[in-house]
């Protein structure tokens, strides 16, 4: 069970992580986080040692809930292809993603890449673990024949990831989810022509 201080410091993060996500880490103020929260200056830096920090633990805290999410959806999955599957699907409405603002993971490289070098190892560690459970998945399927081995589990997970995240920005900023449902059917269909 949480202390009143841990629920406080979850609250803060819960209340942070769409408005960063939306605004980016620069674009954020820390009237912003009380504004939305309602608490004081001396109630935030409370559990938080300045922006700085605070921006890290959001970071931290939308990385983590949008992979548990992912990871959520893909553990109903029967089979590796019903996980895949449920993977890609995951990204289905771009226009309604899990924290307002879009994908945690792609806005957060995009501002990091060249002004927050250590918030951009944290992305660059979640797209690394990702990259390695859905290699891994694919080459599960391999090993327990659900596909052939000619399906290149490393570059075809590259390829679906990069797919849909491209294709999150692209629907995002032209407000319309048809091309990703029709991406997604189209790296669905090339998946399929691995099964056995």
């Amino acid at each position: 069970m949480l202390t009143k201080a841990e629920k406080t410091k979850q609250f803060i993060l819960e209340a942070a992580t769409p408005l960063y996500n939306e605004k980016g880490i620069s674009g954020v103020t820390i009237d912003d986080i009380l504004s939305a929260t309602k608490l004081t200056k001396g109630a935030l830096y409370g559990h938080f040692n300045g922006k700085d920090d605070l921006s890290a633990q959001v970071v931290d805290y939308s990385l983590d809930k949008l992979s548990q999410r992912i990871r959520s959806a893909v553990s109903k999955g029967k089979s590796v292809k019903a996980k895949v599957w449920a993977f890609m699907d995951f990204y289905k409405d771009p226009l309604n993603s899990l924290i307002p603002g879009g994908c945690p993971v792609f806005n957060t490289a995009v501002e990091t890449d060249d002004n927050y070098p250590s918030l951009k190892q944290k992305v660059a560690k979640v797209i690394r673990i990702g990259q390695q459970e859905l290699t891994a998945l694919l080459q599960s399927g391999i090993d327990n024949g659900e596909f052939s081995t000619e399906l290149d589990p490393a570059n075809f997970a590259f390829k679906l990831v990069a797919a849909i995240e491209g294709a999150t920005v692209m629907c995002r900023a032209m407000e319309v989810s048809k091309p990703m449902v029709v991406l997604i059917k189209g790296l669905k269909s090339e998946l399929a022509q691995y099964e056995r």
